[in-house]
């Protein structure tokens, strides 16, 4: 059977910044009497049973998201993908698409079929899905694919271990045809197909350029926003897609981190500018690899930027925290066809009084907060919201009660050490006594800490994370106000009354010298003139470090002009 809907006319897009990856939008989807047809042929054919991640990889073909393929690769696209990271005609593809089936049913299944047949594939309620035309069998090395794709055969990784746990000895290549969607749940009111987004961006909003933006296991945090908020400075909309298809329990459950974002975006971003979609992506762990595929899929949405975090896509230490950055240096911007903006770890510093990153904010980790995803978990687990700098109350205050699991055990731990958490989040703890304070005599370590320490030190930036720079402020505007009415007058009483105070101490000690003895006649109990005067000097050092306080009289100096204020109006009569 030869679809009719195969692609959206190439055409479609003329007049568009942007295109579709690899030149078209997939479509196929089968509608109306073409579906009832095959609905039908579809249960009379070979079947196969599929999981749930075989059925959102089914639906992403199908709608385009994972345009240019139709369906699953053969041997060569397969081979060509894994090792070169492009299809056999060239066009840039970084992860193998298979479908290999397992369980003892579904390998008799595949055992019968052969090129040019069609086999239905069905969910769990023995419903057909789609339907797969045949175009390749082939069997494949499963260390090999590990260690091409992954960089590791350690079974330890998630993505390792899923080749080997979740996927059948042979693959089957070819073109699908969807029959039914699975219906989304609570996302399916926002759900959005690459379909709709061209169409809104493009035809509805009329703009010129889209950063894109896929999220995975975090509620929306304030590294995330400085990255949405600075992309737009510079382009017309933002698309953020948060990942609601998880492999791992210990993340945030995708109903709630859906509506932490809704509840920040509605408050924080600007809503003509800004579209949230969920997106049923299931994880690969491909780390970098992975990388390229959120930009190509960000593409295929319509986006003509894809916005990358540092340790996008990132699996534990497996990777470099930069390598989903340093992976674009291996493709042209042309041939990727969307513009890639890298983003440095950010932070809040408490000197600066912003987000910033290792590129514009020199001051040291005394000053810092920093907003570690695996961190804010940890710390939502302790039944603790972070400090506003690192999420907004808006975001933790849902996301806490859709963490995974909640609470901690016996011994006062999460999932990762409590040392760890701090270290993640509050690095000036382990060598400051303070948030912004001096250094420890000695440093501690995360091994050394409880849960006592991360409370200490998130109530510490609770109270000072914005007090570092408004003591400064104040400190400068002291100085510097003329104007004195707007100075806290209860300061400069507080100065005066001290050097007062300090100078009547300076007094009596002269008094003291005075009278002291050259000698003392019994050390215990009485001074000698030298110990009298070091009293003295020390006093008179202590008033001099008192800071005077400054009066409008004291500041009439600052003021003058050498002209009447007619003569700068341009009065020139006077």
């Amino acid at each position: 059977m030869e679809q009719k809907t195969a692609v959206q006319a190439t055409n479609q897009f003329d007049g568009y910044p942007q295109q579709p990856h690899g030149g078209k939008l997939v479509d196929r989807v089968l509608r109306g009497k073409e579906r009832e047809e095959a609905m039908e042929r579809a249960k009379q054919l070979p079947m196969i049973m599929v999981d749930l991640e075989a059925v959102i990889t089914l639906e992403m073909i199908a709608t385009g998201v994972l345009s240019p393929n139709e369906g699953f690769m053969n041997e060569e696209d397969y081979k060509s993908v894994l090792y070169n990271g492009r299809l056999k005609n060239g066009v840039i593809w970084p992860v193998p698409l298979s479908f290999a089936p397992i369980g003892n049913r579904n390998k008799e299944v595949v055992a019968s079929l052969n090129v040019g047949d069609e086999v239905a594939l069905a969910d769990e309620t023995k419903e057909p899905v789609a339907i797969l035309k045949i175009e390749d069998l082939f069997a494949y090395n499963k260390e090999e694919r590990a260690s091409q794709l992954f960089g590791t055969t350690d079974r330890s990784h998630p993505g390792v271990d899923s080749i080997f746990r979740r996927m059948g000895d042979v693959a089957l290549g070819g073109p699908i045809s969807l029959l039914r969607r699975v219906d989304w749940g609570p996302f399916e009111k926002i759900r959005l197909e690459p379909k709709d987004t061209w169409r809104i961006f493009y035809e509805e909003k009329k703009f010129r350029s889209v950063g894109g933006f896929i999220t995975g296991a975090n509620p929306l945090h304030r590294g995330h926003e400085y990255i949405h908020k600075n992309a737009l400075e510079t382009i017309d909309g933002l698309l953020i897609q948060p990942l609601v298809e998880m492999a791992k329990r210990e993340y945030t459950r995708n109903e709630f981190r859906m509506l932490a974002y809704r509840s920040v975006l509605e408050t924080y971003y600007p809503k003509d500018l800004t579209t949230l979609a969920p997106l049923r992506v299931t994880y690969i762990f491909a780390g970098p690899r992975e990388t390229v595929l959120h930009a190509l899929i960000m593409k295929n949405f319509g986006c003509t930027h894809a916005l990358i975090g540092r340790d996008h896509a990132g699996v534990g230490d497996f990777y470099d925290k930069y390598a989903s950055h340093s992976i674009f240096d291996e493709f042209t911007p042309e041939e990727l066809g969307i513009d890639v903006r890298l983003y440095h770890e950010v932070f809040y510093c408490t000197r600066c009084s912003n987000h910033a990153t290792e590129k514009t904010c020199f001051h040291d980790d005394r000053f810092r907060l920093r907003i570690s995803g695996t961190g804010i978990r940890e710390m939502l687990r302790h039944g603790i919201m972070p400090p506003k700098e690192i999420v907004r109350p808006e975001s933790s205050r849902i996301a806490m009660q859709g963490i995974q699991p909640k609470g901690i055990d016996e011994n006062q731990e999460s999932i990762s050490p409590v040392g760890k958490t701090v270290k993640s989040m509050f690095p000036f703890y382990l060598e400051a006594t303070r948030l912004g304070g001096t250094y420890r005599r000695e440093k501690l370590t995360p091994e050394e800490l409880t849960v006592r320490d991360l409370e200490s030190a998130a109530m510490d930036a609770r109270l000072n994370a914005d007090r570092i720079y408004n003591d400064i402020y104040e400190e400068y505007t002291y100085v510097g106000d003329t104007d004195r009415d707007m100075q806290r007058q209860w300061i400069s009483e507080a100065r005066d009354a001290m050097r007062r105070q300090q100078q009547m101490v300076v007094e009596d000690l002269e008094e003291k010298v005075k009278q002291a003895p050259e000698s003392a006649s019994d050390e215990f109990l009485y001074q000698d003139r030298q110990e009298s005067q070091r009293e003295l000097d020390v006093a008179r050092n202590i008033l001099q470090d008192i800071p005077p306080a400054l009066h409008p009289e004291d500041l009439k100096e600052r003021v003058w002009n050498p002209l009447p204020y007619k003569r700068y109006r341009g009065d020139d009569n006077e």
